[in-house]
């Protein structure tokens, strides 16, 4: 067996990484990964080392885990502020640590690449080498659940939070879709999509292939405007979507909405055989419930037309309830080298996890179901 940490994908083959994914997700595509490092959206610079665990026996490459050298916690959506400032007021540095996910995008996946070797299998390598590095800790985030007594066990932590998904119960339009609701929350929908129209709105689904430079410039000028209104730069460079555009132009959705024949917002979707994911939005112009047209529905209805099992539109978002998007948990996996903070941050994610338990709950009973739960 033999354990390398990567500093970028360019070290790993790209026939090699193909055949250890198993899934067609468009966030586990190598070039997804490679556009992110080539557009230096990814980076050290950004705080966003790259230190990919490769694991090889007998010389051949057995599983790749994507992972970065963190100097902060910026698009992680796993918050964890409360343990810096907590290393901080004890003089201790909580940066740098070792993440494993996604970058800047919270969609749970298997994270680990491989054809036989668990996620729970590369937590001891990952404990050592922290162990031996300067890293504070190792966190793997939005992955699949893994026994309770095995993360006992091996001293790490359960992390859960709750996102909003819609479930495609074969429905064969959104009316259809809509027939579930009960007739006040179905009107409210009705109502807010009418508005669209009302307000001489102009919806158009542009395919990966079919989007136009002017249409992608138009797109990143939203992006850049949604950080700014934040006081934040944007994180991915126009570069990363110019790019991941070619290597990616059939798992991307552009929805576009123009008053006028002039553009004024639009959301940015990837996909794959099973799934949609939202993932950016942006304005020009402000327009009533157009955020909910583009972002929610527009999906609602690709899915729909597409047979897509599921739609997950982003972290956060208690008003995607009431538009028939279902609570679902994400389980993040944490381990924190300092001993003398373990216990507190032990009791923090076990209070956490039962209110996101009981907030879990809390949110079905708001669900716009007739019979208030989902199939």
């Amino acid at each position: 067996m033999k354990i390398e940490f990567a500093n970028t994908i360019n070290k790993i083959d790209e026939l090699t990484w193909r055949s250890l994914a198993s899934s067609d997700s468009p966030f586990n595509n190598y070039h997804f990964f490679i556009m992110l490092e080539n557009s230096q959206s990814v980076c050290s610079k950004t705080g966003w080392q790259p230190h990919h665990l490769l694991y090889s026996k007998d010389d051949k490459l057995q599983a790749v885990l994507p992972m970065y050298i963190k100097q902060h916690s910026w698009g992680e959506y796993v918050f964890d502020w409360a343990w810096a400032d907590a290393y901080q007021k004890h003089n201790e540095s909580y940066y740098p640590k070792l993440v494993a996910t996604i970058p800047l995008t919270p969609i749970s996946t298997s994270k680990i690449l491989t054809n036989d070797i668990a996620l729970s299998d590369v937590f001891p390598i990952l404990s050592e080498h922290c162990q031996e590095e300067n890293l504070s800790s190792w966190h793997i985030l939005y992955a699949q659940e893994i026994d309770e007594q095995f993360l006992k066990d091996n001293n790490v932590f359960l992390r859960n939070t709750v996102q909003f998904h819609w479930h495609n119960y074969q429905y064969d339009s959104f009316d259809n879709f809509l027939s579930r609701f009960t007739a006040r929350k179905r009107k409210n929908v009705k109502k807010e999509r009418l508005s669209i129209t009302k307000q001489s709105i102009k919806v158009r689904q542009v395919l990966g292939k079919d989007i136009s430079p002017q249409e992608l410039s138009f797109f990143y000028l939203t992006y850049q405007l949604t950080y700014l209104k934040r006081g934040h730069s944007p994180h991915l460079t126009v570069e990363f979507f110019a790019d991941i555009l070619k290597a990616l132009p059939n798992n991307i959705l552009l929805v576009i909405a123009s008053v006028n024949d002039k553009d004024v917002a639009c959301s940015w979707f990837f996909f794959d055989e099973h799934q949609l994911y939202g993932r950016y939005w942006g304005c020009t112009e402000n327009y009533n419930n157009l955020h909910f047209e583009l972002c929610y529905y527009q999906g609602i209805e690709f899915c729909i037309m597409h047979k897509l099992q599921r739609f997950n539109p982003g972290a956060q978002g208690e008003h995607k309830i009431q538009r028939g998007f279902e609570p679902v948990l994400t389980h993040s996996y944490h381990w924190i080298k300092h001993v003398g903070f373990r216990a507190a941050i032990q009791n923090f994610c076990l209070q956490e996890q039962q209110q996101m338990a009981s907030y879990f709950k809390h949110c079905q009973q708001f669900l716009p179901f007739k019979d208030q739960t989902s199939n």
